[in-house]
């Protein structure tokens, strides 16, 4: 017989391991109550699985998954071993140890157990409050499996960049791939005096995570080769001949070396040209790059050199209403909510365009303090709502940038009709601050217009522009 609820509670699994994407339509297709005890051949057109031997390497990251954690996971599990017998051993772990803790515990006090999220952080790989995107993460990770591949990340800060890439990285470490994050943030600012030393950061750090020793005297030579060519000789050289399978790089905070125009004229354009690289020759193939940058860059590239405009590109959205509701849910909200105010969701995701840090400010202000949601729905656009301190730093950046300022006037006084300069209003959608319909800018929620119509921004127009 059908364990009760088994298949809400396939899912909730799914979400605690931080098993997604296809690895995830996997998993609930084949521990599926119905197919226990399907053979292999039948499961895998069943989950729409590429072949069989995809079928099998998103089972080995499953495995993988539920032994990441040996606190959490099934002990008696080894995902090295070959053979069937890992199937039946996670299937049986899962109904006995798993579903029996799950089934017998109040939906209430499992997530009041669940640890308490730290919002004004990126998300772990694995954490129980990610809210999927679709078809944003399914997309990346079927770019990620291509020969080659470059996938680029852009969106506003704070609306989870840097969270899926931690989470396609932690896909990617379970499918077998190497795996290597590295963020601009990290570097010193000294690093950034020349582009040898950017190099030599970056394939140090390569090194560091992959385990492998530094090899810069047989391979490193700037001033007879040039600091790109040795960079490319090193990689190729060096690195990727130690990559068994595929390196899947990913680099966070790019728009870092937007600060450092004539390192990022020559760093940039070194991503795309190993990206064509893998066109012609094979060992390039094994480089999967992921790039995540807040804004599109402002430097002089050539549209031919530029990393921008070639390979996958991501631009995150915000939740929409009913990804809103999950994460509600997750703070146990959701069904108070919407009893209290039938158009909360509706009226929130009007009110900040489903801003994910926004939102879980929301709702974990809503937890904590329980103020009536009309209440905060009115503050919403005061210094003394809760989205002050988010507000006035916006305020703040547009009061030190006149050309951007007098363009974010425009917006709310010409609503929602503004025509703006093109690279004023990419400036201000990579702000997060409109959005473009056509050739006009609009608020991107209706907090900014409302904040911004009732506070002019005051800025000297002798000053200096961008």
């Amino acid at each position: 017989m059908k364990p009760q609820q088994w298949d809400k509670f396939l899912k909730q699994t799914a979400q605690e391991f931080g098993i997604t994407g296809k690895v995830r339509d996997i998993f609930l297709t084949r521990f599926a109550y119905e197919n226990w005890r399907k053979p292999d051949k039948e499961i895998w057109p069943m989950a729409q699985s590429a072949s069989l031997e995809s079928y099998k390497k998103q089972m080995t990251a499953i495995y993988a998954a539920f032994t990441a954690n040996p606190a959490q996971g099934c002990t008696d599990l080894n995902a090295l071993s070959k053979g069937p017998g890992k199937f039946n051993v996670l299937r049986d772990w899962l109904q006995e140890t798993r579903y029996a803790e799950w089934i017998y515990t109040p939906s209430t006090d499992r997530a009041t157990n669940m640890s308490i999220l730290n919002y004004r952080t990126p998300l772990p790989a694995e954490s129980p409050f990610y809210i999927e995107r679709p078809p944003t993460e399914s997309d990346c990770w079927q770019a990620i499996q291509q020969p080659g591949a470059l996938i680029r990340i852009k969106a506003p800060a704070q609306m989870g960049k840097t969270s899926l890439l931690r989470r396609l990285l932690f896909q990617a470490r379970m499918t077998g791939y190497q795996v290597v994050y590295l963020n601009f943030l990290d570097a010193e600012t000294s690093i950034f005096s020349s582009l040898d030393k950017v190099l030599q950061w970056f394939c140090a750090n390569i090194c560091r995570e992959l385990g492998l020793a530094l090899q810069f005297e047989q391979y490193w030579a700037e001033d007879i080769y040039g600091s790109l060519m040795s960079c490319k000789s090193y990689v190729q050289g060096y690195l990727l001949p130690n990559v068994d399978n595929a390196l899947v790089l990913g680099l966070d905070n790019v728009d870092r070396l937007f600060e450092y125009p004539l390192i990022a004229q020559d760093f940039l354009p070194m991503l795309r040209s190993w990206n064509e690289e893998a066109n012609t020759q094979a060992i390039w193939q094994k480089i999967r790059l992921v790039l995540a940058h807040a804004t599109e860059i402002y430097i002089d590239l050539d549209v031919h050199q530029s990393p921008f405009n070639v390979g996958w590109p991501i631009k995150l959205s915000g939740f929409n209403v009913e990804q809103l509701r999950a994460v509600a849910q997750l703070y146990q909200l959701e069904s108070k909510l919407a009893a209290l105010s039938p158009r909360f969701f509706q009226d929130l995701d009007t009110l900040l365009g489903g801003h994910p840090h926004l939102v879980h400010l929301t709702f974990d202000t809503l937890r904590r303090r329980m103020i009536p949601p009309e209440e905060l729905l009115q503050q919403a656009p005061t210094q003394s709502g809760i989205y002050g301190e988010h507000l006035r730093g916006l305020w703040t950046t547009l009061q030190r940038q006149p050309q951007l300022a007098a363009a974010m006037q425009r917006v709310i006084a010409d609503y929602p009709k503004a025509r703006l300069e093109p690279i004023q209003a990419y400036q201000l959608e990579s702000m997060g601050l409109v959005h473009l319909v056509g050739d006009c800018a609009q608020p991107s929620c209706e907090l900014y217009r409302q904040y911004f119509a009732n506070r002019p921004i005051h800025y000297d127009s002798n000053s200096a522009g961008i």
